[in-house]
């Protein structure tokens, strides 16, 4: 394009159109005119936002004859930059494209700090560009508040409650309420990091967004110096945006009123990160005479997508009104795709990665993928939570050699404290004589002494060349439910190393006292599932620590190959991108969402906030398949997937509690399922109350059973459910592991939940 074009005549719009090729629905041009006072855009997934924003850029300066120097466009990340001012490059001219801004946040408040330091003679703290720069000062901060000696896991969850505070401009009173709903002193350590690096002269990139706010806020020169400057602000992404960051942009704004906010709070996704959606919910009432504009029109996703996905996103209540409609025609149907496990996802998706690397060689004309486009030259993208649902299949692929690409990685799941924990444990029972070992883990076991006696035991251990739980039981003057416990604790140990990983894992959990302790503390168990999944293919435990040290290393130096179709990538990650054929991977409550709401109208403010951001994730999931998307169904519960696919859930049609204990047998309900607390069962059923359904239960027990349930059996006992295939179960009771058919349980009444 001639950037040389007159830009001192105003152009009428359809000199515009013609001179630059513009093409545009009726909801585009209505954003790409609004220039003039406060607007927020809400576009949908695919609605071709970046093109309106670029286009309005466009039309400011031929149309409107505002010079480019006095437009500022804010974007979410330096890439995003780059890749605007490229596109306006393309359509607009290189030159014109050089002399329009284009930054982040933090560049422009990296100028306004550099500004305010030339004003009063002064030079500014300088900016820590890399993290692990304050690392070692982190670490000794945790460690002075109680938290031991910090993993990588602790480290990146304390630098992210650390971002929030900041981003979400906490007082004390809201400081010290997150500190109650978390696990570590988090408002001492950020007190005193704050201190630390003030006494420095550091600033790290949220401190950069706070001291810029401040300076905004008390200096009226430096305000007024660059509310002149740029009289006109386009925001991009803007539900991605922190509280400080619409501080920040709203003072800048203040002056002419001039700002244009592109948006949309059904994909705000980045909470964890201080994202602020109620800004664009409460934008009419922040800024006098604002206008809010839709682009409900999706370009990308075939229509039967676009139809689901509008009526998932429907049932979220912090929402503007808005309608999601196709511009494509129909196409695929979504493909619910049914397997009886968690772990059979792997599998699929190994046999679907082969294809799609092969170009499906010899397969194209089976019933299953007739009518799909040919994977060797379109994009496969497996999406999910987060990075750790990965790892089993990562497992896979790299055991069957089969190519594949991540987007993002992150080894933090390696450094997680349930995850070395186990591995500790199974160390310790490697080398029962390990002292160091011994006193990471005998408070996490059912050991029942305190740290005196630890260290004493650990002492005389190494004194006499002995094992350390023997010390113990010699040396250690103990009750006899001490003494019990520790030979139990002795007979796990051997018996753990002759077991499969998995079993091994399990063993661990349930009678070796573990659980216990993660219940006690408030902790889940999620991490140690992807645990147990590796785990299924290794024989032993030390197989499986060899195996997650080569899982470690090999996503750490992973090199992606950009031409390969088989992509892995969070959801989070797949942002702003599309895919040919998508899976949605994991999507099963406990993991997306992690919490179901029982009734989301008695939840409170945050829980609400918390589901409707997942909700918001799985949308954000849903609308990245152009053509083809898949969602896995297995023996556990789907919320999300259930409503996606325009299904009843059978778990969740009617509530009824049961007294006791739930008996597989004396009473059907259809698709009951629950949990127990307080001495009641909670669950979901028909209303049929505890009359026999006979040819019903058996399905319904396969769809209440999961993989670490606790199950009692009449004649065995309590025992743990390790595995189940089809109509197969593997129990494991005590030191033995059963296996079982599923029918005969439930014909006989023989098991009981």
């Amino acid at each position: 394009m001639d950037s040389q074009i007159n830009i001192k005549r105003s152009m009428e719009w359809k000199e515009f159109e013609t001179t630059f090729s513009v093409k545009l629905n009726q909801q585009q041009k209505e954003a790409v005119q609004s220039t003039k006072g406060p607007v927020l855009l809400l576009a949908v997934p695919g609605s071709g936002k970046t093109t309106v924003l670029v286009t309005r850029l466009g039309y400011m300066i031929y149309c409107r004859n505002i010079p480019p120097e006095s437009i500022l466009t804010v974007t979410y990340t330096v890439a995003a930059t780059k890749d605007m001012s490229e596109r306006f490059a393309v359509r607009f001219g290189e030159d014109m494209a050089k002399r329009l801004e284009f930054r982040t946040i933090n560049g422009i408040c990296a100028m306004i700090i550099q500004y305010y330091g030339r004003r009063i003679g002064k030079t500014p703290f300088e900016l820590v560009k890399d993290e692990k720069a304050t690392t070692g000062m982190l670490i000794k901060i945790c460690q002075d508040h109680g938290m031991g000696y910090p993993t990588e896991s602790d480290l990146k969850n304390v630098r992210t409650l650390i971002t929030y505070i900041k981003n979400m401009m906490l007082n004390e009173e809201e400081l010290q309420k997150l500190e109650e709903e978390s696990d570590i002193r988090i408002a001492g350590i950020y007190r005193e990091y704050c201190r630390q690096m003030r006494e420095q002269k550091l600033m790290d990139y949220d401190d950069q967004m706070l001291y810029a706010y401040n300076i905004l806020r008390k200096d009226p020169g430096v305000l007024a110096y660059f509310q002149n400057r740029y009289p006109y602000i386009c925001v991009d992404e803007a539900q991605d945006t922190s509280k400080i960051q619409h501080a920040i942009i709203a003072l800048l704004a203040a002056g002419t009123g001039n700002l244009f906010m592109v948006g949309d709070e059904d994909q705000s996704i980045y909470g964890f990160r201080a994202a602020y959606p109620e800004a664009l919910l409460s934008f009419e009432k922040k800024h006098s005479g604002a206008k809010v504009l839709l682009m409900e029109e999706n370009f990308r996703s075939n229509a039967k997508i676009v139809e689901a996905a509008d009526k998932f996103i429907q049932k979220n209540t912090l929402r503007h009104e808005k309608h999601m409609r196709a511009a494509r025609e129909a196409g695929a149907d979504i493909r619910e795709i049914s397997l009886k496990s968690r772990k059979a996802q792997y599998v699929y998706l190994m046999k679907a990665a082969q294809e799609c690397t092969t170009g499906m060689a010899g397969m194209s004309g089976s019933e299953e993928h007739r009518g799909r486009a040919d994977a060797s030259v379109t994009e496969t993208a497996v999406l999910y939570r987060d990075n750790e649902c990965a790892i089993p299949l990562i497992d896979l692929l790299e055991r069957k050699n089969i190519p594949y690409r991540m987007r993002n990685a992150d080894l933090s799941f390696f450094t997680h404290r349930t995850v070395l924990d186990v591995q500790n444990i199974i160390r310790f029972a490697m080398d029962p004589k390990d002292t160091e070992l011994f006193m990471q883990i005998y408070y996490r076991l059912k050991l029942f002494f305190n740290k005196k006696d630890a260290l004493r035991y650990a002492q005389i251990s190494q004194e006499k060349d002995m094992e350390v739980l023997d010390a113990a039981l010699k040396y250690g003057n103990l009750e006899k439910y001490q003494e019990d416990n520790i030979r139990n604790l002795k007979r796990q140990m051997v018996r753990i190393l002759n077991m499969p990983g998995d079993e091994a894992v399990n063993q661990i959990l349930t009678y070796m006292g573990y659980q216990d302790y993660l219940k006690k503390m408030g902790m889940n168990a999620n991490k140690l599932e992807t645990v147990k999944l590796i785990g299924s293919r290794v024989e032993s435990p030390e197989k499986l620590l060899e195996r997650l040290e080569e899982l470690r290393t090999i996503i750490q130096e992973k090199v992606s190959d950009k031409d390969c179709p088989f992509i892995l990538s969070t959801m989070h990650a797949s942002k702003g991108l599309e895919y040919d054929t998508v899976y949605l991977l994991d999507v099963m409550d406990g993991i997306l969402p992690e919490k179901v709401l029982a009734n989301p109208r008695t939840a409170s403010k945050e829980e609400l906030e918390t589901y409707e951001e997942e909700r918001r994730l799985f949308y954000v999931g849903v609308t990245r398949a152009k053509n083809q998307l898949n969602v896995f169904t297995t023996n556990k519960p789907s919320k999300f997937c259930s409503e996606l696919l325009g299904k009843r859930n059978l778990r969740e049609n009617q509530q009824k509690e049961y007294v006791g204990i739930k008996k597989w047998g004396d009473y059907s309900p259809a698709g009951t399922y629950g949990i127990k607390g307080n001495g009641m069962y909670h669950g979901y059923g028909t209303g049929h109350g505890s009359q026999k359904q006979p040819g019903k239960s058996y399905q319904e027990l396969a769809d209440a059973l999961g993989e670490g349930m606790i199950v009692k059996h009449k004649k065995f006992g309590e025992g743990v459910v390790v595995d189940m295939e089809g109509e197969h179960i593997r129990i494991q009771f005590g030191d033995n592991v059963k296996n079982m058919d599923l029918k005969v349980l439930a014909r006989l009444g023989m098991l009981e939940i």
